[in-house]
């Protein structure tokens, strides 16, 4: 397949409207423009992936021939995705740390023919934290396009996500909290952390990032990282927020809980005008009586009783929170629906929701050049990859991606299935991290763990709000695997037998590994200890207190060495 000549396609983004750009109104009618002149741009692409991803490919490999990767690479060579896939090898991000460094040590040109301006941050699927290199262009062509058109339809069917600054309570964007420093002195922040007017799209500040609670009054912004998470939500139960920004589903989940613990002080605060117990503003006797009425109720306050024009929560929906956001719509309140957040991850684009579809969306095509492995293939250097355009329905695969911003055959870590197709585009849902558990050669999957708790929930009817898994350490001679499994309500003996028999069962069905591993009587049957849901939320806010920003404490369904596990282990022995 030869790559066409010319650059990316440009999408004809709106002229501001008659309302000032300055004001809140301006700026809503700006983002409802610009999504949807996105949106319109990704629904031309999904008609022909083939070609759009070729034009990708093009322009990332001419855009960066000259910089010091694209020379020792041959990318002046380059004229097929077979000589781009001959020339360069797959890598994972800790094997680009050769180049990282030595862009990162201010030597202009490695990567890229555009240096970055800052570097994303993420934990890697290896505990090491992530550099990855971000540009200006690759910020307007591949990142914002996907970030706008990945909000078009909830900001169409919910106008409350952009009526007002304080409509909208953003938990994943954090502008204000500190930033971290490569050694070279560079800006090394979360996606959820930079300022677009660096760039002149101050458009693309995050919604609700201008509200009273997005900065901190002077003297609090110094608060330790659990109470500032509180003084967000006291300066927020005051206005009319209808919609949640969470991305990460942990922080949606989290957030009810949190009401249930600050409630009290909350409606004291308003009562008496204080923040953090100091003079803020007039008393609210008011507004602190409705929320108490709520309270006595219910036992509890939910975000629509200080909300109660809240309607929409978006978050990723797939992965540990499938189990769990059927309840959580339920934690927010009746009119509550929960819509996909678009999908990435730090190295770039990946799948934007077209429609309201609950889990999955078509690929990005017009951002990243993407290739992919067979998830039950190990993935290396030299893996044979298949483009877009053939990729299967039902399948999951490895992502490998490419951007203009200086990223090349890059392993995510990150494994996704395809659920159909939106033209001749492939839909995705995200499935979870390339990481295995084995005791016996069996090496289970993330995912496979995951999908095969999920069928057994659904076999036994129990009500699962998180889970976590590991080798059990008490199984010396011949081991077995031991899920931490948050029930709701009693559960009695025979239904966690049952939970038990029925999740060995669907491990078989997933894993070939684990099921000949059991056949040989080389693995134990699993055990799966109950755990108190709550369990799982004071384990997030241990990590918040510790310091991580909201963001970043996400789901993790391997975790061997979590503090949750000795909590619980604890709790089981009294």
């Amino acid at each position: 397949m030869q790559l066409p000549e010319g650059s990316l396609p440009q999408v004809e983004l709106p002229q501001a409207g008659t309302a000032d750009p300055g004001t809140p109104a301006g700026r809503a009618d700006g983002i409802r423009r610009r999504a949807r002149a996105e949106l319109a741009r990704f629904r031309e692409a999904l008609a022909d992936p083939q070609a759009v991803q070729s034009t990708v490919l093009a322009a990332a490999v001419e855009a960066n021939r000259e910089s010091a990767f694209g020379r020792s690479h041959g990318f002046a060579l380059v004229k097929s995705v077979d000589d781009y896939r001959a020339a360069v090898p797959i890598r994972a991000h800790e094997e680009l740390a050769p180049w990282l460094d030595r862009v990162i040590g201010g030597e202009p040109g490695v990567l890229s023919s555009e240096d970055p301006i800052v570097y994303f941050s993420s934990s890697g699927t290896t505990g090491v934290e992530k550099r990855i290199p971000v540009t200006v262009r690759y910020l307007k062509q591949s990142f914002l396009p996907f970030y706008f058109a990945g909000l078009a339809t909830a900001v169409e069917h919910h106008p409350g996500l952009t009526a007002a600054d304080d409509s909208v309570l953003n938990l994943w964007q954090d502008p204000y909290s500190r930033m971290g420093r490569t050694e070279g002195g560079q800006p090394h922040i979360g996606p959820s952390q930079l300022d677009y007017k660096r760039i002149g799209e101050d458009i693309a500040t995050g919604l609700g990032n201008r509200a009273p609670w997005s900065k901190l009054p002077e003297g609090f912004d110094g608060s330790d990282p659990w109470e500032r998470t509180y003084l967000r939500l006291r300066l927020a139960a005051e206005r009319d927020v209808r919609a949640v920004i969470a991305v990460n589903p942990a922080i949606a989940a989290a957030l009810p809980y949190q009401l249930g613990l600050w409630w009290p002080r909350i409606i004291k605060e308003i009562h008496d005008g204080t923040l953090g117990g100091e003079p803020f503003r007039a008393p609210d006797p008011a507004r602190a009586r409705v929320i108490e009425q709520a309270a006595h109720r219910l036992g509890t306050v939910r975000p629509c009783d200080l909300w109660p024009r809240l309607d929409v929560v978006l978050a990723w929906t797939t992965y540990v929170a499938r189990l769990y956001l059927p309840w959580v719509a339920q934690e927010y309140g009746p009119r509550v629906r929960v819509l996909p957040a678009p999908l990435g991850s730090c190295e770039g684009p990946l799948a934007a929701p077209v429609d309201r579809h609950p889990t999955a969306g078509p690929l990005m095509t017009p951002s990243c050049f993407y290739e992919f492995v067979p998830a039950e293939d190990e993935i290396h250097g030299e893996s044979r990859t298949v483009l877009v355009h053939e990729l299967e329905r039902g399948r999951d695969y490895h992502v490998v991606l490419s951007h203009i911003g200086g990223l090349y055959r890059c392993a995510t870590r990150d494994i996704v299935r395809v659920t159909g197709f939106t033209g001749r585009t492939p839909r995705v849902e995200y499935c979870g991290r390339d990481t295995t558990l084995s005791a016996a050669g069996e090496r289970l999957r993330e995912y496979e763990a995951l999908r095969a708790l999920s069928a057994a929930v659904s076999d036994t009817g129990l009500e699962v709000r998180n889970m976590t898994w590991r080798l059990d350490p008490a199984r010396t001679e011949v081991p077995a695997h031991q899920a931490a499994v948050a029930v709701q309500g009693r559960v009695a003996d025979a239904e966690l037998q049952a939970l038990t028999d029925a999740l060995d069962a669907r491990l078989a069905e997933e894993s070939a590994g684990y099921r000949r591993a059991r056949e040989q009587r080389a693995l134990a049957p699993l055990s799966v200890l109950p755990a108190r849901p709550e369990l799982f939320f004071e384990d997030w806010r241990r990590r918040v207190e510790a310091g991580e920003r909201p963001p970043r404490v996400k789901d993790r369904v391997f975790q061997p060495s979590s503090p949750l596990w000795a909590r619980l282990v604890e709790e089981q022995s009294r």
